[in-house]
């Protein structure tokens, strides 16, 4: 049968055994802080559910960190073996050296350091109805991550960045994208004119997400190409989104408060435009 020891035992030539002030613990540490550069695009995949979706999303992992002793349910130990096949920088820890890199109260012995895939424009596939959204100066990573999620899972084409100030390897980021920063197209635009420049070249509509906006989102039919732009948390949209053929929509709000969390109101709107997208096909 089995079991972390038989691994081990099997696997021994190609295992590290390292203890808490190794370097590769400093590197894990300083990328899940998010407090050092990190020009190989690293993040933290930590668990069992996060081990399955960059397997099953065949994401370059460039180390795999574990702790024998966590590691023994049939899932954690079917996932231990295939990353001892086909990971070529591993290392085994103890419990008190993994808990010292974990982020969870509970253990279970699994964690990669794994690369950000990069997309070029031309990988993102269009259609003659695809719907993208721009995050124009989004400062909090955990919306961001709610909006790659809805990006996957309402069917829009890609998610488009301009003044970025979100690290993309940030630990919210990919917690909240839920496994969709793996698997759905980004592209980052230096700034918005470049990225409305590439949008109107592409026959996209721009929408613009503005709470001063008269006309509400479902009031618009999305029958072309469809690029909704939200803003920063703080500051809103940049003004050079504000040309004459830009669509201004918003959620109406029946209550006291006067707008919604941008993952929020993304998820709403990006619904709204890919199911009229199925309507009209």
């Amino acid at each position: 049968m089995m079991n972390a020891e038989v691994l081990l035992a099997e696997y021994k030539n190609k295992i590290n055994f390292i203890g808490a002030k190794n370097g590769k613990i400093t590197q894990i540490k300083n990328i899940i802080s998010n407090a050092k550069p990190n020009p190989e695009r690293l993040f933290a995949a930590e668990g069992i559910w996060a081990h399955n979706k960059i397997i099953e999303a065949k994401i370059y992992v460039r180390s795999f960190v574990f702790c024998p002793e966590s590691v023994y349910s049939p899932e954690s130990l079917a996932i231990l073996k295939t990353m001892l096949e086909t990971c070529g920088d591993v290392y085994a820890v103890s419990e008190r050296v993994f808990e010292k890199i974990s982020e969870r109260d509970k253990i279970d012995g699994l964690l990669s350091l794994c690369r950000l895939p990069v997309y070029d424009l031309n990988e993102i596939k269009l259609s003659g109805d695809s719907v993208i959204i721009v995050a124009d100066g989004l400062e909090i990573p955990g919306n961001l991550g709610t909006i790659m999620r809805t990006c996957d899972s309402a069917g829009a084409a890609a998610l488009f960045l301009c003044n970025k100030k979100v690290r993309l390897t940030h630990p919210k980021y990919i917690k909240g994208s839920m496994g969709a920063a793996f698997t759905v197209p980004y592209y980052e635009f230096e700034d918005a004119a470049g990225c409305a420049g590439w949008l109107r070249a592409n026959g996209f509509d721009i929408y613009l997400a503005d709470t001063r906006a008269e006309k509400k989102y479902y009031e618009y039919d999305y029958k072309k190409r469809s690029a909704l732009i939200v803003g920063s948390e703080k500051y809103g949209i940049s003004r050079e989104w504000y040309a004459p053929d830009a669509k201004l929509l918003s959620v109406p709000m029946n209550g006291s408060c006067d707008s919604l969390n941008v993952g929020v109101a993304s998820s709403i709107i990006l619904y709204e435009m890919c199911v009229k997208k199925i309507k009209f096909r």
